[in-house]
């Protein structure tokens, strides 16, 4: 076997390689650690030493920073419903049903109770029976005449007629010479009871006969000749023919026979037509009049709310009233309380009212929920105010957002109205903000250490934060605290003593 020893471990080239690449590694160690040291000093040093030192030196400082402000105006309130009525029929009567109780929530047009209407249905059936009647009627009388009274009424006109023909041409011949027929029949049997009576008088004169057989012969003569005497009275009449007051009488009823036929092929009149129409109204109306009755003791609710509480049971009396009675099944009262959702009513002075309008957000908290807070906008703002005890204030209503319902109407809450707000605002702590003779500012570290009072021109304050306009840059770090014995005093404004606030109101938010 061969060995290669060219390249061996002692070779100076080879050493040479090694070294050089020795030197480069530790040269780019060496390059890195450099460049951290050199950044992470100055982090250390405010992360760890400096803070350590402000502590030991009692100095607190603090860097600007960039919050949103908003500027609110507080105000007490109470929780009420927006709509508050007491329930009542539209008429006096007996309360037959109830369907709900205390606590039910009720939706618009829900039925809440039935009234007694016993004393309606009577006056129903009648309102429906009339408008029936006039209903046919109309009928009747648009559809006009039916053919069988027109034939009726023209067979009455040809009678009349008729008569009238036959009385205007007198008796027949044939009637008179019946007439004369009898007269001469009657006239031959007065000579027969004629002769009778003559010769039995003579009988009786003789005492032939008896008085009684003689009267019974007269009375059979006086017959004969008042037979006589009509037949002479019929035969006269044949003979003279009608009378002219017959033949009028005759010719007037012809006249109103045709009249009528005339009215039956014409039809209704156009006036009758309306006149059964108008009735046909009348009498609908007077049946809606008795539904409407009927519907009004069906008692529904008006909008959507909560029964806050029950003033009367079944069987009460119950009227139109707008004033719940205390007392259940009084003789006058309502039937219950309904209350719709819950809004929120303050009182604002008039110094903050030309703040809000209407839609504007505000932030509600009661002290029933703590850490609970509330969604609201305003609503309502008066027209007028109101002076109380010198004090002028306008009422303000504010929309509450509660899908839960923890809101209980007479709650007593407070309200927060945003009344504008700052974005992305550099701000300092309100501490670190002092005043002296030659303006408002703050103290920054200086370079030697030193405290350096730095002018401000300030703006909205919010909470424990206040807006800086100008006079820093966002960079700087503000004094919270100093050394022991090197705080500076601050100026206080003229007329307004040390450590008392220079504003009035409850405004969240404004200008220091």
């Amino acid at each position: 076997m061969k060995t290669d020893t060219s390249n061996t471990v002692d070779s100076p080239s080879l050493v040479t390689k090694v070294n050089k690449k020795s030197r480069k590694h530790w040269l780019s160690w060496l390059l890195i650690l450099g460049l951290v040291g050199g950044v992470g000093y100055p982090v250390y040093y405010h992360l760890a030493i400096r803070p350590s030192q402000q502590a030991r030196q009692g100095v607190l400082t603090q860097p600007l920073e960039r919050r949103d402000l908003t500027i609110t105006v507080s105000a007490n309130g109470t929780v009420k419903p927006e709509r508050s009525i007491n329930l009542s029929p539209k008429n006096s009567g007996i309360l037959k049903r109830l369907l709900v109780q205390e606590g039910d929530n009720l939706k618009e047009g829900q039925i809440v109770a039935y009234m007694d209407d016993s004393n309606l249905q009577g006056q129903l059936t009648s309102a429906r029976g009339q408008l029936a009647q006039a209903e046919a009627n109309l009928q009747k009388l648009e559809a006009g005449n039916r053919p069988q009274d027109i034939a009726q009424a023209q067979a009455q006109l040809e009678e009349a007629q008729a008569n009238l023909r036959r009385a205007e041409a007198g008796n027949r011949p044939q009637d008179i010479a019946q007439a004369q027929a009898r007269l001469n029949s009657a006239e031959t049997n007065l000579n027969r009871t004629e002769d009778d009576f003559v010769r039995n008088q003579q009988l009786y004169n003789a005492g032939g006969i008896s008085l009684q057989i003689l009267n019974q012969i007269r009375a059979d003569r006086d017959n004969a000749q008042s037979q006589v005497n009509e037949a002479q009275q019929a035969l006269a009449l044949q003979q003279a023919g009608s009378r002219p007051e017959d033949i009028d009488q005759l010719r007037a009823t012809v006249r109103q026979r045709e009249e009528a036929v005339g009215l039956l092929r014409a039809g209704t009149r156009r006036e009758d037509i309306d006149a059964a129409r108008a009735q046909v109204m009348s009498a609908r109306g007077s049946l809606q009049n008795i539904q409407a009755q009927i519907n009004d003791t069906i008692i529904r609710a008006p909008f959507d709310g909560l029964v806050t509480r029950k003033f009367a049971d079944p069987g009460a009396f119950v009227t139109p009233t707008t004033a719940g009675s205390d007392v259940s099944s009084a003789s006058s009262s309502s039937i219950l309380s309904l209350a719709s959702i819950n809004e929120v009513v303050t009182s604002l002075a008039e110094t903050n009212i030309s703040q809000i309008s209407l839609g504007q957000p505000v932030k509600i908290t009661a002290d029933a929920y703590p850490g609970e807070t509330f969604a609201g906008k305003v609503n309502q703002i008066a027209a007028q105010a109101v002076v109380v005890q010198n004090v002028t204030s306008f009422e303000v209503r504010v929309s509450l957002a509660d899908p839960q319902n923890l809101m209980r109407s007479g709650m007593n809450v407070e309200a927060e109205f945003q009344v504008d707000q700052v974005e992305n605002a550099l701000v300092v702590p309100t501490a670190a903000v002092v005043r002296r003779e030659n303006g408002t500012g703050v103290f920054v570290p200086g370079s030697d250490g030193e405290p350096v009072f730095t002018r401000i021109e300030t703006g909205l304050t919010e909470n424990n934060f206040t807006q800086v306009k100008s006079g820093l840059s966002g960079d700087e770090e503000v004094l919270l605290s100093f050394p022991p014995g090197s705080r500076p005093q601050s100026t206080p404004r003229r007329g307004i003593l040390p450590g008392m606030g220079g504003g009035g109101g409850r405004n969240r938010g404004g200008r220091p």
